[in-house]
């Protein structure tokens, strides 16, 4: 029996990764230069987030949220202590739409109001509600367009307060780096503006990271560029590596209630070690740092290609954007130079969300690879 079919693929079968590499069944090497949907943090196969992984499974692999597991609790000191936050609460999940859809509930549960606001090209999952306020009619059914959404234009401050001023929206959901969307971002007035709405309107912020957390922005969370603190960062991607997990990072103003939320796998003991060898990594790296320096090299190399008409996004969270669809380029990356990008709803757009173990002359690579495609 064959898979449901439901994912535009290249004919390509990796059976192998080794830091920016990935080895497909005829033993052919590829630069990653997409990291699986940005999920690949600190390289394929790292040696030691492998070797942590191993010891704990050999231990206990799993257990459920019925027992304590001190583990999250040292994985959430981690991460305030990395991302400078002034003791958020961790509820752990496995998905970057799980983290999505716990946000959203929570933030209900937190003001009694059910409506969300969302941004156009916004791309949040493909669950329930984290589908409700993702801008991509195609991918909504019925069933998902229940849920109470209103979308409008990032920097549109008129139109945020008028639906504000309607007095049911419990949430607003943003993204600093749109993703999916086309790595566009909001002006720093617009966001740093929420603080204002949050307290007038006592609406929930809610800042989406699932993407762009844990350095890729070349800041810890890419809303830090921005003078706010969310009530609710979601994370996911690269926190584990590749490892399966999520997560809600929740503000102390929002006191926890039991039974309000919850999760079977969520926060088990490997996640917990996954993630805690990503942060290990990046703290020991300076890969927030390196991020920021990778940026400026990428975007001096494309500032000389004539086809290039805009550079986007930040850290290493990039795009690179022509006046023609990037498909076949894309094609041609993969077969011809055996490089893997990533694609946006911006059909023009080539997404750059490589391992954050890259180096230069990994981009040296692409960019001579680009100039004999193009």
């Amino acid at each position: 029996m064959k898979t449901f079919d439901v994912y535009n693929q290249f004919d390509v079968v990796p059976v192998k990764g080794k830091d920016v590499y990935i080895y497909d069944d005829f033993n052919n090497k590829y630069l990653d230069l997409y990291g699986g949907h940005a999920v690949i943090s600190i390289g394929h196969s790292e040696k030691k987030y492998v070797k942590n992984i191993t010891n704990q499974l050999k231990n206990l692999g799993f257990y459920s949220n019925a027992v304590r597991n001190p583990l999250q609790d040292e994985l959430s000191k981690e991460i305030n202590s990395q991302a400078d936050l002034d003791n958020y609460k961790l509820f752990m999940c496995n998905s970057g739409a799980e983290a999505v859809e716990n946000a959203l509930k929570l933030s209900s549960f937190n003001t009694g109001k059910k409506r969300i606001i969302a941004f156009k090209n916004s791309f949040h999952g493909r669950t329930s509600a984290a589908v409700a306020v993702t801008d991509n009619k195609y991918i909504n059914s019925e069933l998902n367009k229940q849920h109470n959404v209103s979308f409008i234009e990032f920097n549109d401050n008129k139109k945020l307060e008028i639906e504000l001023d309607k007095g049911d929206v419990s949430a607003i959901i943003f993204e600093s780096i749109q993703g999916v969307g086309g790595l566009d971002q909001p002006d720093e007035d617009f966001i740093n503006g929420l603080d204002y709405y949050q307290k007038k309107y006592q609406v929930s912020i809610i800042a989406d990271e699932v993407q762009s957390g844990f350095c890729r922005s070349g800041q810890f969370f890419a809303f830090q560029k921005f003078n706010i603190q969310p009530d609710i960062i979601t994370i996911a991607k690269g926190m584990g590596n590749g490892f399966p997990v999520g997560g809600i990072l929740v503000n102390p103003n929002i006191h926890p209630q039991k039974g309000i939320l919850g999760t079977t796998y969520g926060g088990n003991h490997l996640a917990c070690v996954a993630s805690l060898s990503v942060l290990e990594f990046l703290k020991k790296n300076n890969i927030c740092k390196k991020a920021i320096e990778l940026e400026s090299y990428f975007k001096n190399i494309a500032s000389k290609f004539n086809s290039i008409k805009k550079v986007k996004g930040r850290g290493l969270m990039l795009g690179i954007e022509f006046d023609f669809d990037v498909s076949e380029l894309r094609s041609k990356l993969v077969y011809e130079h055996k490089i893997f990008t990533g694609s946006s709803s911006n059909k023009n757009l080539i997404r750059i969300l490589p391992p954050l173990s890259i180096k230069k002359n990994h981009f040296d690579i692409f960019f001579n690879a680009l100039n004999k495609s193009l």
